[in-house]
């Protein structure tokens, strides 16, 4: 089985191209933290380059910049070519199949633009409505 799972953020601009028959295909690279981090060290992330193809590839270069929040999900895949000067090349990417938004309305601004801080959460009040340790919440706190 082949399948990749990433969050992360953009770490550049998509990228998209027509291919001559006329395919669209977006290109960008996602900066994604790594699980663990060494005392004394910052945390690492790697970046990881992807490209989605048709209607992914538009989905992600219309609504998507650098710095977004972006969960995808796609199988990896290698490839070789030779360069121009006869040497020997080769890339790993993940294909992508799905991709959301992984950021509220709040952290990003609008979809379309960059990203922003993420709002500060409100902070915990011990109020009468609190049965059992839950909080009643209005429809539009809710990120869905």
């Amino acid at each position: 089985m082949n399948k990749v799972i990433l969050v992360g953020r953009l770490a550049r601009d998509p990228e998209l191209r027509v291919t001559g028959s006329g395919v669209s295909v977006c290109s960008f690279s996602v900066a994604c933290d790594r699980r663990f981090v060494k005392q004394g060290e910052e945390r690492k992330a790697d970046f990881i380059n992807c490209i989605a193809w048709r209607q992914t590839g538009e989905f992600i270069s219309k609504y998507f910049t650098k710095g977004m929040r972006i969960a995808l999900e796609g199988s990896l895949q290698t490839r070789d070519w030779t360069d121009n000067e006869g040497k020997k090349r080769y890339a790993t990417e993940v294909i992508v199949d799905n991709a959301e938004f992984a950021q509220s309305k709040n952290e990003g601004g609008s979809f379309g633009g960059g990203f922003g801080a993420p709002a500060a959460a409100p902070a915990p009040q011990n109020n009468d409505s609190d049965i059992d340790g839950f909080m009643p919440i209005e429809d539009e706190d809710l990120p869905f």
